[in-house]
């Protein structure tokens, strides 16, 4: 039975009372800490948790958005926090109102992270030149990821709807906790060598950055740059960047963006295939017809409806060549005997034996050559005269 002198709280004056007590006990209190989850809502309030190896807490800062926008506050940075213990009654948490908000350093993973981001780039596993093309139709996608999460079902139906023929396997794993990226490591490798697939998928929803730590693992990020498959990395939300996004070959900012940028529209594909069938179909109507119409052409013409009369007219073409040159031949050889006939008339009558027989002779000397002066013959000179007929011999007197 309960004791009935024990008084009887509703809710909301339990959560009252505790309220009254903590905000009226404790003093305005200085907290460091490192950054986790934070929130900069619209309406210009910023909502996070700080933390350090052991425990955190909740903190609100009422209008302090612009202030950590200027100070460049974001997760995984160690800040130290100035306010007030208070107490949330509507939910029952205690949490810490804040009212500055400076930054001290880096953050433990933070550092982590930015140290092995430096060694891995300086190893070459974010080069753009190492990074896989992604098939334009992947026929099998293997998601690794937590089969409980909204992430799988986010992107399962976003892939289905764009891209219905897909087939999908799922490596079950865990995607926060210690271990995790063991198991996510071990999924990459079972798409390559015992279940290969087109593509590979790491993906989960978002979150701090310590329950998205284990894509930042390097176990992962090596099992990432191993992989033969092309991996396409959408982990936590398009401001979150992981080990995994740097290291793999395409890096979405969400599950449902990593279905549009992985897989075509098929609606979209199948317009365009109708498309091109019809302008194929259309191409080949035009060739056939420009063909038949070549051929009706041809069929036309004189050479096959009239191949005889055809011939006939080549044959009197060829006569009537033949003849003009019989012709042309002719009349060139009695042109060339006209000539040679006044040629000869010509040499005849220079000809000296056609001179001698007018009656002329020549006088010859001794030695041959023509008399042509008195000079050339002087007294007693023994002469050749040369006649039409022979020849005889002179003396001058």
């Amino acid at each position: 039975m309960p004791d009935a002198n024990i008084p009887v709280w509703s809710v909301t004056d339990l959560n009252t009372a505790l309220k009254d007590l903590l905000e009226n006990t404790f003093l305005p209190v200085r907290v460091i800490g490192e950054i986790s989850g934070i929130t900069i809502h619209r309406s210009g309030h910023v909502y996070l948790t700080l933390k350090d190896e052991h425990a955190q807490i909740k903190a609100v800062y009422f209008s302090g958005a612009q202030k950590c926008i200027d100070a460049g506050i974001e997760n995984g940075m160690k800040v130290e926090a100035s306010g007030k213990i208070s107490f949330y009654s509507q939910r029952g948490e205690c949490q810490l109102s804040l009212r500055e908000l400076l930054p001290v350093g880096t953050g433990t993973l933070q550092q982590r992270f930015e140290e092995m981001k430096k060694r891995l780039a300086e190893e070459g596993l974010f080069d753009q030149s190492r990074k896989k093309p992604i098939p334009f139709i992947p026929r099998c996608i293997g998601i690794i990821t937590s089969p409980e999460g909204a992430a799988i079902h986010d992107f399962i139906r976003v892939a289905l709807d764009r891209f219905p023929p897909l087939r999908i396997r799922v490596f079950p794993a865990a995607v926060q906790g210690k271990g995790a990226e063991r198991y996510l490591a071990q999924g990459v490798e079972f798409f390559n060598k015992v279940k290969p697939v087109d593509v590979i998928l790491l993906t989960r929803g978002g979150g701090s950055i310590e329950d998205l730590w284990p894509f930042n693992e390097e176990i992962l990020a090596r099992a990432i740059a191993a992989s033969e498959k092309p991996v396409v990395s959408a982990v936590g939300h398009e401001i979150d960047i992981s080990i995994s996004d740097l290291v793999a070959d395409l890096r979405a900012p969400t599950p449902t963006a990593a279905a549009e940028m992985i897989l075509p529209d098929y609606a979209a594909l199948m317009r365009e295939i109708e498309t091109g069938q019809n302008r194929l179909r259309n191409s080949m109507a035009y060739a056939a017809e420009r063909a038949s119409s070549r051929l009706q052409t041809a069929l036309s013409a004189r050479a096959l409806t009239k191949p005889v009369q055809l011939i006939m007219e080549r044959t009197q073409s060829v006569d009537l060549m033949v003849r003009d040159m019989e012709l042309a031949l002719q009349q060139a050889f009695q042109n060339a005997q006209v000539k040679l006939e006044h040629r000869t008339d010509s040499l005849q009558k220079l000809n000296p034996e056609s001179i001698l027989n007018r009656g002329y002779s020549i006088l010859l000397k001794e030695d041959g050559k023509a008399v042509r002066s008195p000079e050339d013959a002087p007294k007693d000179s023994l002469l050749t005269a040369r006649l039409a007929k022979g020849s005889m011999k002179v003396r001058v007197e």
